[in-house]
């Protein structure tokens, strides 16, 4: 996976567990909200029908009261007790009835086939008594009572809130009651509309996140095709440096070659050609040839050491000779000698054997520093500090120097091409690479990874240099 996906699934991922568990907790405060107020509503409620129907009921007890009072218990008494009651109907479900102690039915307006009747055992759909609970609370002093009957109007059983009083003059439970089947369905109405507020809620949290998640996904899209085309800029600038690096190398090899190797083999030739020509003219003057042909060999000693030098510039032998730390060192005698800087190469750790490319890439980091130094630092000492850790080497070279303004060079497509090539060679290796510059001076560093048990040809000081020092023993012979 790139890293820009992850940097974007990142960013994402967070947002859509934080919106995800922003839906859920809504969901369940508002659910728990819905059910509270629910429970809220229902009590306000039936504590209103409660008061509303002990109203009723004291209604009824004091239509009753005069002739409860006057001490009658006949049966015109009672009749004219039950007419006084049935005048006081309310609403059209609202009525009172009229039961005994036994729990037979005396007066029932809205089902008169009730009257006579003696139900004292009538049960409910869960099996509870009704009327016997309905007499339990009118003896304990009265009171309202929930219990379940069967609605004149619909002909079907539903919820009831009762209010029952004991007459015990006449041995009478005198009570009424409304249903609460119209309450049930004003709190499922209040349900549904919880529940679709709390559905349009979730639904807007959705909208929001979806939202939130395209924007993220837009900006990380945009920032990801301008760091694109950001790549592709410095790809075709470093290619075109590659390039022309490639040809500037091939012109000073080949003004090198042709300056230096060319002439001065041109002049051997010369030189036995002579020779040759007098050997030819006068056999017997051997003697005198000999100094020609002494000239013709210091001339190819010189040839011997142009080779070398130039060899030298495009792979300093004495990195592959005697390692890293070696190769540093004389790299910097060199550019001491040329530019009057006084450097100093140190180094901090246990050597350990080095992969070609890791000493390799450190080697033209140091040299590409110390050139930069040369040219722009105005600098009078520099320190370089080869460090061997366990996992990794690094590289420090720090100046005395002016400075420079680091992000202006990055930000430069113009500048500061040698720098990115070194940061891209050091990142093709997994290592680190790092520069700070200010007006004390600049400081660059680069880190690479130690690969244990892998065939390395730096810093072994005598396995590698044996074939090289056969190989000059025998230039040397040669030579002679």
């Amino acid at each position: 996976m790139k890293l820009r996906l992850k940097i974007l699934l990142l960013a994402v991922a967070p947002l859509a567990v934080a919106m995800l568990a922003i839906a859920l907790t809504v969901r369940d405060q508002s659910t728990a909200l819905a059910l509270h107020e629910r429970q809220l509503v229902e009590a306000a409620y039936l504590q209103s029908k409660r008061a509303e129907l002990h109203h009723y009921v004291e209604l009824a007890q004091s239509a009753i009261a005069p002739l409860v009072a006057a001490g009658r218990n006949d049966e015109g008494a009672r009749r004219a007790a039950m007419e006084a009651l049935a005048r006081l109907e309310y609403g059209h479900d609202g009525y009172f009835f009229l039961y005994d102690v036994h729990g037979r039915s005396l007066m029932h307006l809205r089902q008169p086939e009730l009257v006579g009747q003696d139900l004292w055992n009538l049960r409910d759909s869960t099996g509870t008594p009704t009327i016997q609970r309905l007499m339990a609370v009118a003896q304990a002093g009265g009171g309202a009572v929930q219990y379940e009957w069967r609605k004149p109007s619909s002909g079907k059983p539903a919820p009831k809130l009762g209010y029952v009083v004991l007459v015990p003059e006449w041995g009478w439970m005198l009570g009424t009651g409304i249903y609460l089947d119209d309450v049930e369905n004003t709190l499922r109405q209040l349900d549904e509309r919880a529940k679709t507020d709390i559905r349009a809620t979730l639904a807007w949290i959705g909208v929001i996140a979806g939202i939130s998640l395209l924007l993220v996904c837009a900006g990380g899209l945009a920032l990801n095709i301008s760091e694109h085309r950001e790549a592709d800029a410095k790809l075709r600038q470093l290619a075109q440096r590659v390039v022309q690096s490639q040809e500037e190398e091939r012109v000073r090899l080949a003004r090198e070659l042709h300056d230096g190797v060319s002439q001065l083999l041109v002049s051997v030739k010369l030189v036995l050609e002579a020779a040759v020509n007098r050997l030819v003219q006068a056999p017997a003057e051997g003697a005198a040839v000999a100094p020609v042909l002494g000239m013709a060999l210091n001339r190819l000693e010189t040839v011997f050491g142009e080779v070398r030098r130039v060899a030298h510039n495009l792979r300093p032998a004495l990195l592959d000779d005697l390692g890293l730390h070696a190769a540093l060192e004389q790299l910097a005698r060199e550019m001491q000698g040329a530019s009057g800087l006084a450097i100093r190469v140190r180094r901090e750790g246990e050597p350990r054997p080095l992969p070609e490319e890791a000493a390799t890439a450190l080697y033209r980091i140091a040299q590409e520093a110390l050139t930069n130094v040369e040219r722009h630092a105005s600098a009078r000492h520099v320190d370089i500090v080869l460090t061997f850790g366990a996992a990794a080497v690094a590289l420090r070279v720090q100046d005395d120097g002016v400075g420079f303004d680091v992000a202006r060079m990055q930000q430069d497509p113009s500048r500061g091409i040698g720098l990115r090539n070194l940061r891209e060679r050091v990142a093709m290796l997994g290592g680190r690479f790092d520069i700070d510059s200010g007006p004390a001076g600049t400081r660059l560093g680069a880190s690479l990874p130690l690969q244990a048990g892998e065939p390395t040809p730096g810093d072994d000081e005598t396995a590698r240099s044996q074939p090289h020092e056969e190989a000059r023993k025998t230039v040397g012979e040669a030579s002679s």
